[in-house]
């Protein structure tokens, strides 16, 4: 099974750069609070894990 992007909701700034690099256009900052993964789109490729200045987003794992 292929692991998703999760993002530590608590400590995005919402800044968009993992919007940016999505292939998959999987990630949206809804009301400009926290970016939000739509897993159904997500192929776990990590682009956005790698963008993200605060190092929040992890491929698999349990953030929240």
């Amino acid at each position: 099974m292929k692991q998703k992007a999760n993002v530590n909701t608590e400590l995005c700034v919402a800044c968009g750069s993992c919007v940016k690099v999505c292939p998959r256009s999987a990630i949206s900052v809804p009301d400009g609070v926290f970016a939000v993964v739509d897993s159904a789109l997500c192929v776990g490729c990590g682009k956005c894990a790698k963008e993200c200045p605060a190092s929040i987003i992890e491929i698999g794992g349990d953030i929240k």
